[in-house]
């Protein structure tokens, strides 16, 4: 109860059922393969999605500032983990372009945050949890920083998918299966979130020392 990351890790949960839970309800209705996670927000339990990604955003916020208080994360890396939490609020509360009408100012903003979210986890994960760091060698922070590289690998591997389809004159959500690829990169993004409140929820239970002293830790 006194131990602030484990109610965030219990809002990451509950948020990743919500969510994974509305795409098994609209199986038949909606194909994952093509559809992003956010077309939920354009339904009739558009509530619902909000309610999901506002428990993960809350819930990532928590174990961001868990981590600080007990020295584990400096400056720059609390920054772009609470960047990744704003970026989830903003896409959250704003709907996507619903393409049966248009493009929106709305689903202008859902993009910039989503795309603002899934920056700047990797950049928090790879900051926080590197591996030579003084003191860091506990295994979920190792698998932080695991899952943080894979981030950033799948993020370029899109990048790079999304130029050779525009050289052959490909629009990007022509070039690959979109839902599928897009919860791929959430699934990973949020195992990132997970393994770090592990980290700092393991280090306090463990009684162990802080990695690196707080007015040193700068990152």
């Amino acid at each position: 109860m006194r131990r602030p990351e484990r109610w965030g890790l219990g809002a990451v949960g509950a948020g990743v059922v919500v969510v994974v839970g509305l795409d098994l309800a609209a199986l038949g209705e909606m194909d994952p393969l093509r559809r992003t996670i956010s077309e939920h927000g354009l339904t009739e339990l558009g509530w619902v999605f909000g309610l999901g990604v506002v428990l993960l955003a809350v819930g990532s916020a928590v174990i961001g500032l868990s981590l600080a208080r007990a020295r584990l994360a400096g400056a720059v890396g609390t920054l772009a983990l609470l960047a990744w939490s704003a970026g989830l609020l903003v896409a959250a509360s704003f709907p996507k372009h619903d393409w049966s009408v248009g493009p929106s100012l709305s689903g202008s903003i859902h993009r910039a945050g989503s795309l603002v979210a899934f920056l700047s986890l990797p950049l928090a994960a790879l900051i926080i949890a590197r591996p030579w760091r003084r003191g860091v060698r506990h295994p979920a922070s190792l698998a932080a920083f695991g899952l943080g590289v894979c981030s950033v690998l799948y993020v370029v591997g899109m990048g790079v998918l999304v130029l050779v389809g525009a050289q052959e004159g490909l629009r990007w959500w022509q070039v690959m299966p979109l839902g599928l690829v897009e919860r791929g990169l959430a699934a990973v993004e949020v195992a990132t979130v997970a393994a770090l409140g592990f980290w700092a929820a393991g280090r306090k239970l463990a009684g162990t020392p802080p990695a690196e002293g707080g007015a040193k830790n700068l990152a």
